[in-house]
């Protein structure tokens, strides 16, 4: 028991030592520094996060206006890409038909593969 008693004076006695050494290495002054650029950094840091907050709520205000809108488009995009995919495949159907009643009837250069001269639009200019 004595010992224990002995050895936490110790340690503490040790961590008392350690302490104040660690004090003189750095001045008072440069730790007041410190704290005061760790206050503006927080100041700065939670005037972001209510900018963030604030521009986070318009964006689902506007997003819940107008997902009606964006939902009914791609139905419409979506219905329109069918009905042209429908449209292109009777057009190859009528199309063999009629090379194979009338053989001459296209040239022989439109059978094969049609160059897309549409310009790319993904790609800037």
């Amino acid at each position: 028991m004595a010992g224990e008693v002995l050895e936490k004076e110790s340690v503490k006695s040790a961590s008392e030592v350690v302490s104040h050494e660690f004090k003189t290495l750095v001045s008072a002054e440069d730790l007041e520094s410190l704290k005061q650029l760790q206050h503006t950094i927080l100041g700065r840091l939670q005037d972001s996060n209510a900018v963030l907050s604030h521009f986070n709520e318009f964006s689902e205000n506007c997003f819940a206006e107008i997902s009606g809108d964006i939902l009914k488009n791609t139905r419409i995009l979506k219905s329109m890409k069918s009905d042209l995919d429908y449209i292109f495949l009777k057009l190859r159907s009528m199309k063999s038909k009629i090379l194979a009643t009338y053989p001459d009837a296209f040239p022989d250069d439109s059978e094969g593969e049609v160059i897309d001269r549409r310009p790319d639009l993904e790609m800037p200019k």
